[in-house]
């Protein structure tokens, strides 16, 4: 195979293990499940994490599919002995590539928005104020 369809290949095979980790991840850093830590600032960093894998599970993605395009047009509009109704064109792939990795940014996105720094003020101030209940009533 030529040079850049291996790299196009490379980055969707980077793309697929980046997603699979982000899954996980995101899983793992849901305020809903039970697995790892109970910490809810933990657990939103587990989660802006796995959206940082997204996003770069969506890059690689949008990476590869405009490099194949750009390829496409390249071989299209190069003089060559092949008619035009041979030659290649946007598919339906490509489109669904460039979807495909939009949506990963954007889901990707939306989770690292779940930023714990207001979380871990309200914790620390609740903290504060036991301890200051607690210290009244010894």
């Amino acid at each position: 195979l030529s040079v850049h369809i291996q790299t196009c290949r490379a980055l969707m095979v980077i793309s697929l293990l980046l997603g699979f980790f982000g899954i996980i991840v995101s899983v793992v850093g849901m305020k809903c499940t039970k697995v790892g830590e109970e910490d809810p600032v933990t657990k939103s960093r587990i989660a802006v994490a796995g959206g940082v894998l997204f996003v770069l599970s969506g890059l690689c993605t949008l990476a590869a599919v405009s490099l194949y395009a750009t390829q496409v047009t390249y071989e299209f509009f190069r003089e060559s002995t092949i008619p035009i109704n041979a030659r290649y064109e946007f598919g339906s792939a490509l489109f669904v590539g460039w979807g495909a990795a939009s949506l990963s940014m954007l889901g990707g996105s939306l989770l690292c928005c779940s930023c714990p720094a207001k979380e871990r003020r309200g914790q620390q101030y609740h903290r504060q104020a036991q301890s200051s209940a607690a210290r009244e009533y010894v």
